[in-house]
């Protein structure tokens, strides 16, 4: 028994709050695999959820792919997740824009064809590389197929004053890869430094509009609610600001003392999703 389970049996606050959470929001790389090796918890893990009547959802901050490709990955893995488990920080976009700003259907987006499509199958715009076509609002994305010349033309709608929306803030993105893939948050720095310009808003993790998504999606409070993930700056700022629990595990990128660290130190910090299972069941 790690210390984590004894702080519940000593602490009658946190096993209330156990006992509320309804859904389990499980960010996935570091969380539920690492790379592309799915750790041998994951499905015992998931199939716990199902027997308590948990629900879950997949959050990624990554939006180069779609919902499509993310199944087809997790399946390749041995998840077999439904489309609506899947929520991205390119679908938060569109949901904020759906949402706040619904007259906004043109776009020039930076992102890649899948990230795209989904912009489009949304019943958006996606427009070409030209000074003819003005948008109503500039999407910047992770972008691995970037182009400069739209990258040039994104720089010159933002130094238009053209509304501007970033994905998610990440500067690069995790791979195994002997390699630096600079991410949705390096494209945008580039753009601030050409256009004097950060964008109006940046969605994705740490920001509250994907957890909001989904409590609006599925008539759920925060104390209903459990945010896991392997990474402070994202996954447990989001949680706390969002007012659900946050619970850190050790199995991605963070260690015991950046969770000790952290103000507010999240609910729960745990090596692996499989301890977080247990507590649910023994609670």
């Amino acid at each position: 028994m790690t210390q984590e389970h004894n702080t519940i049996y000593s602490n009658p606050e946190l096993r209330r709050r156990l006992k509320k959470i309804r859904h389990v929001a499980l960010d996935m790389d570091g969380t539920i695999y690492k790379g592309n090796t799915l750790f041998d918890f994951t499905n015992p893990f998931l199939k716990k959820l199902n027997d308590l009547g948990v629900t879950y959802s997949f959050l990624t901050n990554n939006p180069s792919k779609s919902v499509s490709d993310y199944l087809s990955n997790l399946g390749g893995m041995g998840i077999q997740a439904k489309s609506e488990e899947i929520y991205t920080s390119a679908l938060a976009t569109i949901d904020y824009l759906k949402m706040h700003h619904h007259d906004m259907k043109r776009l020039f987006i930076l992102g890649t064809p899948s990230m795209i499509r989904e912009f489009e199958d949304a019943g958006f715009v996606s427009l070409p590389d030209s000074p003819d076509e003005r948008p109503d609002a500039v999407v910047v994305g992770f972008d691995r197929t970037l182009i400069y010349s739209r990258l040039s033309r994104a720089a010159w709608w933002i130094s238009q004053g053209i509304f501007y929306l970033a994905t998610n803030p990440d500067h690069v993105c995790p791979t195994d890869e002997k390699r630096v893939l600079p991410d949705c948050g390096s494209i945008c720095a580039a753009l601030e430094v050409a256009t004097k310009r950060k964008p109006d808003l940046v969605l994705g993790k740490p920001d509250t509009n994907m957890l909001k998504g989904i409590l609006y999606q599925r008539n759920l409070k925060p104390e209903n609610v459990a945010m896991v993930g392997d990474r402070i700056y994202t996954d447990m700022l989001m949680a706390h600001n969002a007012g659900v629990m946050s619970v850190l595990v050790l199995s991605g990128e963070s260690a015991l003392e950046d969770g000790e660290a952290m103000q507010p130190r999240p609910n729960l910090i745990l090596e692996s999703i499989k301890e977080f299972g247990e507590m649910l069941t023994e609670n």
